[in-house]
């Protein structure tokens, strides 16, 4: 056998290979609710960074190539821990008059080509295992976005990925400066996404469906929430963690609140759910602050008080539970506020409302509240009289729970 026949031979099993690797590798796309997937895609229409964090091979560097292919972007991935900080702050090009005239930083050619693009998707990798020296250096592209002497146009989105210290390799802590700049969300894997995604089948990346008539309202609203919720807890402003690992994560500064302020505002504009909201503000500021911010906003919504008590019969309480039950702990506070006789009565009237809308089962913590601020010379009213008997059931129903549960824990520990 000649060398000429076994080398087509070769060549044929090879390009057998290369058409079975063509259709491993060839996959579809399909509409499928995904949190984690929404949060990101909606913090890049925001224009904020965005930093992955996950454990290795949970699928990052996927999700961002499936995300700029269904963006139109082009991807540039730079691998930050294989960088100089050189590479990012411009290395210095001496021209023929450099006291007059300078000395320019020049660019990598990866942001050359950005720039020429116009747009992209800029993908800095494995930022936990860059040196301190190399995050230094991406200060300045993270958030002004310029590489040496160049501007990256405002076509170009960034978002970075990095492994926790204890599964990364030379793994770093990430220095607060760099770390207030991102929104940091934890990509986690979800069973079924991976399943049908083995299966040729991935979530689609979509921007968020801004409504027109919804932005100049989704603006003041973001903005009276912030500032509100602020000047109620001025404490969280700024509030540097004091452990070295939280402050390579979210925390609570005038930037990240900025970037919570703007990430508000496009949920509310696309009217994304309240646990998409919830991923993104809490990786804006932190888990504590952002859930500060959650459990105001849910209070912003709640009915005026005052407009409850001047009108019961007509009042509309939340249907949420929760929501009710801060609504009508709101009333009995504004009556201890100014307790009057005819409020008093107005706050009975109000909680008749909720038992004739809702359940009894939350009435009987503000009517015992409301109860407490009768004064001497106040005759019980009618309204008391009715709720009497059903707070008194739910007042017996939840002993005969709790009997039922500590006749159960002694049966469990005579059991061992």
């Amino acid at each position: 056998m000649t060398i000429s026949t076994v080398l087509p031979a070769r060549s044929t099993r090879l390009a057998l290979a290369d058409d079975l690797l063509t259709l491993l590798r060839t996959t579809t796309t399909e509409p499928r609710p995904d949190e984690q997937l929404e949060a990101l895609t909606l913090a890049v229409a925001a224009d904020l960074p965005v930093l992955l964090w996950g454990e290795p091979g949970i699928g990052k560097t996927a999700a961002l190539t499936q995300l700029a292919a269904s963006l139109g972007l082009p991807l540039t991935t730079v691998i930050a821990s294989v960088h100089e900080p050189s590479d990012f702050s411009g290395l210095p090009v001496v021209g023929e008059d450099p006291a007059v005239q300078g000395v320019p930083m020049a660019p990598p050619q990866w942001a050359v080509e950005l720039v020429r693009a116009g747009r992209g998707l800029l993908f800095l990798d494995e930022l936990s295992t860059a040196t301190p020296a190399v995050q230094a250096a991406l200060l300045r592209v993270v958030l002004e976005r310029r590489v040496g002497a160049l501007q990256l146009p405002p076509g170009v989105r960034i978002v970075a990925a990095a492994n926790p210290r204890a599964s990364a390799a030379d793994g770093w802590e990430l220095s607060p400066p760099l770390a207030n700049r991102f929104v940091h969300l934890h990509w986690v894997h979800d069973q079924e996404v991976v399943v049908r995604g083995l299966g040729g089948v991935w979530p689609r990346a979509e921007l968020p469906r801004l409504a027109p008539d919804l932005l100049a309202e989704a603006v003041a609203f973001a903005r009276r929430a912030v500032c509100g919720f602020l000047a109620a807890r001025p404490t969280l402003i700024h509030r540097l963690p004091g452990s070295e690992t939280r402050r390579g994560g979210a925390w609570p500064s005038p930037r990240s609140w900025d970037a919570a302020l703007t990430l508000l505002a496009f949920g509310t504009a696309a009217s994304v759910s309240r646990e998409v909201l919830a991923l993104l503000v809490r990786g804006a500021v932190g888990d504590g602050p952002g859930l500060e911010l959650l459990a105001y906003l849910d209070r912003m919504d709640l009915p005026d008080p005052e407009s409850l008590l001047a009108d019961p019969a007509a009042a509309e309480l939340p249907e949420r539970g929760d929501l009710r039950q801060a609504a009508l702990e709101a009333v009995v506070a504004a009556v201890g506020a100014r307790p009057e006789r005819e409020r008093w009565e107005a706050g009975w009237a109000v909680l008749v409302r909720a038992m004739e809308t809702g359940t009894a089962d939350l009435l009987v913590a503000p009517a015992t509240a409301l109860a407490g601020l009768r004064r001497d010379d106040w005759e019980v009213p009618e309204t008391m009289e009715r709720l009497a008997g059903v707070i008194g059931l739910a007042r017996e129903a939840d002993r005969s729970v709790r009997r039922v549960a500590a006749a159960a824990a002694r049966g469990t520990r005579v059991g061992r």
